[in-house]
């Protein structure tokens, strides 16, 4: 009898003290509520922001901070992380088509300016033209905004309009413009036959390895081959790289089956060999190629680079590669946003790694400064005494057409405004000393005309000279 007592007592006391934990021990909703991780230290960060922190900010906010300064922490420039927006966007930025307006736009000087409108896009059927100024869309004025703000705007389902008002400087007025957003086809690959010497080159511009390069690849030179080219000439100057799956496509027409293009190496050393494996015939095998580059030409471009290099199937003309050498797999988070961290390293056929040096063109070619120098969409008015970005910019492209400029400091002195009245009488401008809109927009002429002319393009001639120096042996 007094075992059982013994034995009651026992068990009375464990339901006393589950349920004294229960009420003392176990942590309160408002407890719990701010625990965010299994890291002590990290809990304790988030509770002294929520309760001392003058700028506070909601929980989400503080907590997609702190995944972005681990990402950060890694030192790593290609792992970051990417919020439900951002991952969207960059996955777009990849896709085979998306749904827009279809116009090329750059922020200069604070104001978003029209590049380009893209042909038989919504924004191009409306009346949207280069160097328009956008200053509202859809009533709401853009002062202030970011580029990523603006894209936001600009973006919605297919078939919902969209009012726009630009300032347009060439007739000095606003104009308001309505599109309907369209199904965008976004392609990444062009291509065209240049005649040289009596050979017929195709010449084949990849912008990015987006999901669909592989096919429109495949497309373009298919039908370049059908119409007898001699030689092949491949771009991929500025493509930032994109989808390994894509660039291997296009190895895979270039090389032998069962060719190794890459190596593939994880955090514990482990290579994988990648290897070419293609179901098309070798319509390209036999063709001499060269590879135009440059410092923009990075990770997937880099990757087609290398395997042609060490393979010994195509001259690597133009400059060092941007020189990427990881490649990161996106991780989906569950607030919406991503992971993006660098998981393997690549290495070329000869296992070099070349990350921060880049892959060496056999045949180094710079181009002049006028080609290299980039479209500026300014706007103001400058005269003699005046000292700003804009005039040096102005110096710089005036000096770079051969006149007479011997400062090019950004300040307005009398050899420039020789030299910008000479520039208005040559290219019949309104007789003015003055630096103005209308000057701006001529020289931006100047220099997209310039580079648009490919005697202009030194990288691509020589290209060209090589291919004929082969095809004539």
């Amino acid at each position: 009898m007094r075992k059982s007592r013994i034995f009651l007592y026992v068990f009375l006391l464990i339901i006393l003290l589950g349920v004294l934990y229960f009420w003392i021990g176990k942590p309160s909703d408002k407890q719990a509520s701010s625990i965010v991780s299994n890291s002590q230290v990290i809990d304790e960060a988030f509770q002294l922001i929520k309760k001392e922190a003058v700028f506070s900010k909601k929980d989400n906010i503080i907590v997609e901070g702190a995944i972005r300064g681990m990402a950060e922490a890694l030192e790593d420039p290609h792992s970051t992380y990417l919020t439900k927006e951002e991952a969207l966007a960059h996955e777009a930025s990849l896709a085979e088509e998306r749904v827009g307006i279809g116009v090329e736009i750059t922020l200069s000087g604070g104001k978003f300016i029209v590049v380009s409108p893209l042909k038989d896009s919504p924004a191009f059927k409306a009346g949207l033209k280069p160097q328009d100024e956008i200053v509202r869309v859809n009533g709401e004025r853009l002062d202030g905004k970011t580029m990523a703000e603006l894209v936001k705007m600009l973006s919605g389902e297919k078939g919902t309009s969209l009012k726009m008002t630009v300032y347009r400087s060439s007739e000095e007025r606003h104009v308001e413009l309505h599109m309907k957003r369209e199904t965008i086809a976004m392609h990444t690959v062009t291509s065209e036959v240049y005649e040289a010497d009596d050979f017929s080159i195709g010449i084949v511009t990849i912008s990015l390895f987006g999901e669909k390069t592989g096919e429109e690849w495949l497309k373009q030179t298919k039908a370049l081959v059908d119409r007898g080219i001699d030689g092949l000439l491949i771009d991929v100057r500025g493509n930032p790289g994109g989808y390994l799956y894509s660039v291997s496509s296009v190895i895979g027409t270039l090389l032998e089956n069962g060719k190794t293009f890459a190596y593939m190496q994880d955090a514990k050393g482990v290579l994988e060999m990648l290897n070419t494996e293609s179901k098309e015939k070798p319509y390209l095998k036999k063709i001499p190629v060269v590879l135009l580059q440059n410092g923009g030409s990075a990770s997937a471009s880099e990757v087609l680079a290398g395997a042609l290099k060490d393979n010994k199937r195509a001259m690597i003309i133009g400059e060092t590669s941007y020189g990427k050498g990881t490649v990161q797999e996106t991780h989906p988070l569950s607030n919406g946003g991503k992971l993006k961290i660098s998981t393997h390293k690549w290495l070329t056929p000869k296992q070099e790694w070349i990350h921060s040096k880049g892959i060496e063109a056999d045949l180094k070619i710079e181009q002049d400064e006028l080609y290299t120098m980039d479209v500026k969409y300014l706007h103001g008015e400058f005269r003699v005494g005046d000292y700003g970005e804009e005039i040096k910019y102005v110096q710089n492209v005036l000096a770079a057409l051969g006149y007479n400029i011997v400062r090019k400091d950004g300040y307005y002195d009398e050899d420039t405004t020789d030299a910008v009245d000479k520039y208005r009488q040559e290219r019949s401008l309104s007789p003015k000393k003055e630096i103005d809109d209308a000057l701006f927009q001529s020289l931006s002429k100047t220099i997209v005309e310039y580079k648009a002319r490919k005697e202009n393009d030194k990288q691509l001639q020589m290209g060209i000279s090589y291919l004929v120096h082969e095809m004539k042996k």
